[in-house]
């Protein structure tokens, strides 16, 4: 029997999370997200559980508290951690999809922060695309969305050699 009061917990923690990421109150934020994995690890491992799972959804919203507290080697773990789960995934539902954009635009974010403009810049395209395909409900999308195109926007006048997507090299159509 699956122990519902630990599931409940745990993704309450994580609810938690996500609502205060969007009332702006970023460490409480932090906090609930790490509380959510907390609780998660009480839940048996034989348990019909996905531990690896939501601790990549805790993990994803943990980065983007964390990068919006400045705090930015701990976003790029976080977001690097989320993103280990999810990009071996392959087909993501619609939830899933959600957490992946965060992670995905937390390690853009963390990125430009620590200098790493080029990477950066690639990570921005692949979470502004994300973004714009998103169908479902995708809190804070507005606001991603301008953060993205602005980053890119001033990272690409940087690193004007940088490769768009979906260009190619003459030599590459021949290889």
């Amino acid at each position: 029997m699956k122990p519902l009061r630990e599931v409940g917990e745990a993704y309450m923690a994580l609810a938690t999370a996500e609502r205060q990421i969007l009332d702006g109150d970023f460490v409480a934020s932090a906090q609930s997200s790490r509380k959510a994995m907390e609780l998660s690890r009480m839940i048996p491992a034989e348990e019909a559980f996905d531990h690896h799972g939501f601790d990549a959804f805790c993990q994803a919203s943990l980065a983007l508290a964390e990068a919006k507290s400045d705090r930015f080697e701990e976003c790029r773990e976080a977001s690097d951690s989320a993103l280990h789960y999810f990009n071996r995934r392959g087909e993501l539902n619609q939830e899933d999809g959600k957490f992946w954009i965060k992670a995905v635009f937390s390690r853009a974010l963390a990125l430009d922060a620590l200098g790493q403009g080029k990477e950066a810049l690639a990570e921005f395209r692949k979470a502004g695309e994300m973004i714009a395909e998103r169908t479902g409900e995708l809190p804070g999308k507005e606001e991603m969305q301008r953060t993205a195109q602005h980053a890119i926007s001033r990272l690409e006048s940087l690193y004007p050699g940088a490769k768009k997507p979906g260009y190619k090299a003459w030599w590459e159509f021949w290889s």
